[in-house]
């Protein structure tokens, strides 16, 4: 006889196969596809699960043509988006601006006609001006449009819930720092849009770390949501991260979400590097460029088994991939790019806890004894 859910009115049969155990109940899933499907924290402070990468949306639609290249069209975006979701993959960045919000618009549609907008963890970014005024779409005032104030906050929210076809949005940046905003108006406006339910985490990208650390400080202070993932450039070649946006993410218990891990088309063979056209109207390759390539591509001619360059950068960057990189291989690496960390670190040394051996290299420290620090992840 048919039965009734508690309280509601559906009713239902049973069906011929219920589980029997309670192995059965709570049975694991298949192993997945691919890495991609072995999902992690985003960060300490925020428990949301993510796919090891994060795939970038800045290049899909074709508005911004002259500057990125001939970019995909809509079915080819939910080809990729496809191939991305199918592997494992279900986290996404975007931004409010990208391809004159069109970004935004290709993953709110491919989401609602896949139905999986649940599935997906949607990252998008408010502060940049997003308003097309080509051919006269837009000619009113545009002063609040960017920034990081309340008011473009509020506009950008609405306005990015609307494009991408969903009520709330899983992780909203702060996409650079405007030096005009307050600390305690930031603070407040983004609490308000996390308590209002239309946004679960935040984060902030290209963005000093004092003045991130004050933001959090602030936030602890008065019992507001902080932020749990930092986005900036970094990658084998290009490592000011390391000075101080790094141990601030350690010491904050934030999250990282590099972009340009893949250099942005520049990590290649030094062969192919030269032979690569001024795409976006970009300089050729400098010595450091292809001092860096070198060093990848011996590398990756170690590894072997048909491992390229980009592959290679991608390990160094993640450092927990099926590629696996010897020490040796990573200090060839990092010793490549013409880095330093400058003062005080050149000369006071840095947190030996996060050195391989765990012995300091300050000699301040090593005058007094021999010492030895336990590794920190």
């Amino acid at each position: 006889m048919p039965r009734t859910l508690l309280n509601a009115s559906t009713e239902y049969t049973p069906a011929d196969d219920t589980p029997k155990t309670i192995a059965e109940v709570f049975k694991l899933p298949a192993e997945p596809k691919t890495e991609l499907g072995r999902y992690r924290l985003l960060s300490p402070s925020a428990a949301i699960r993510v796919s090891p990468l994060c795939l970038g949306a800045m290049s899909l639609g074709n508005q911004w043509t002259g500057y990125m290249g001939a970019g995909p069209d809509f079915e080819e975006s939910c080809k990729l988006l496809d191939t991305f979701y199918e592997a494992g993959g279900n986290f996404i960045d975007t931004a409010n601006n990208y391809q004159d919000e069109q970004s935004e618009m290709i993953i709110g549609e491919w989401m609602e006609k896949r139905q999986i907008r649940d599935e997906i963890v949607l990252a998008t970014k408010y502060s940049t001006y997003p308003l097309d005024r080509k051919e006269g779409k837009f000619q009113g005032i545009a002063a609040n449009y960017v920034g990081n104030h309340k008011k473009n906050l509020r506009l950008t929210v609405d306005s990015s819930l609307k494009k991408l076809r969903t009520d709330y949005i899983d992780l909203l940046y702060v996409h650079w720092w405007d030096y005009s905003t307050s600390i305690p108006e930031l603070m407040q406006s983004l609490n308000d849009v996390v308590k209002s339910g239309k946004v679960l985490y935040l984060g902030i990208s290209d963005t000093p770390a004092w003045i991130v650390s004050q933001a959090n400080e602030y936030a602890r202070q008065h019992g507001l949501a902080q932020f749990v993932v930092y986005q900036g450039l970094w990658n084998v070649s290009v490592r000011d991260l390391e000075r101080d946006v790094i141990p601030m993410c350690r010491a904050n218990g934030m999250g990282l979400a590099p972009w340009g891990a893949l250099g942005q088309g520049k990590f290649k063979s030094p062969e192919e590097l030269q032979k690569q056209s001024t795409w976006r109207g970009s300089s050729p390759p400098s010595e450091s460029d292809l001092k860096v390539s070198k060093a990848l591509q011996e590398v990756a001619e170690e590894v072997g088994g048909g491992v390229r360059a980009a592959n290679v950068a991608m390990a160094w960057a993640r450092q927990a991939l099926k590629i696996h990189l010897t020490q040796d291989q990573i200090d060839k690496l990092s010793n490549a790019s013409d880095f330093n960390l400058g003062f005080p670190f050149s000369y006071f040394g840095t947190d030996a806890h996060y050195l391989p051996e765990g012995k300091p290299n300050s000699f301040i420290l090593n005058v007094a004894a021999h010492l030895k620090f336990t590794n920190l992840p």
